[in-house]
Formats: structure tokens, sequence, C-alpha cells
């Protein structure tokens, strides 16, 4: 199943999460189909959350699931899902 997730980057206690597009058997960090954008959750920049609304739409068009975190992000950048 093709999900749509996050990946973890950024060094300790700095977290930072790359949204992609991946197959939910790969490792969390592992390799992934497609980069969606990026999310700082402690917000220390102005754009701590950015996604590509388009491709995001064709991923779910073709039955990516997103994951509960995945889920609240693109809605919040205005993203129907379903």
């Amino acid at each position: 199943m093709v999900k749509i997730r996050l990946s973890r980057f950024g060094s300790a206690h700095n977290p930072h999460y790359r949204i992609v597009v991946t197959d939910s058997r790969r490792p969390r960090d592992g390799g992934y189909i497609e980069n969606l954008g990026h999310y700082d959750p402690r917000k220390t920049t102005e754009n701590y959350l950015k996604v590509d609304a388009e491709r995001a739409a064709h991923w779910l068009a073709q039955g990516a699931q997103p994951t509960a975190t995945a889920r609240r992000l693109l809605k919040s950048q205005g993203i129907k899902l379903g």
C-alpha cells in the first residue's frame, strides 16, 4: 500500500520532517517514491510547512493513504482528502 507520511531528518533535539510518498513496508527514513514537501514542528521560520498541493492531490487520487499527522498537515494546507 502506498502511504503519505513523514520522514524524520535534522539533528538531535531539532526535528525536521519531509512529507513523502512511500510504500508502507519501507522503514520510516528509508527510500521514498516522491518528496511532497517539508515540515518543521518547532516553527523556527516563517516557512515551517510547505506542501506541493498539486502532487499531493495526484497521489490521493491514485489511492495513497495519508497517516494521521500527514492528513492534518494536508488539511491545514487546504488539500481535499476525499
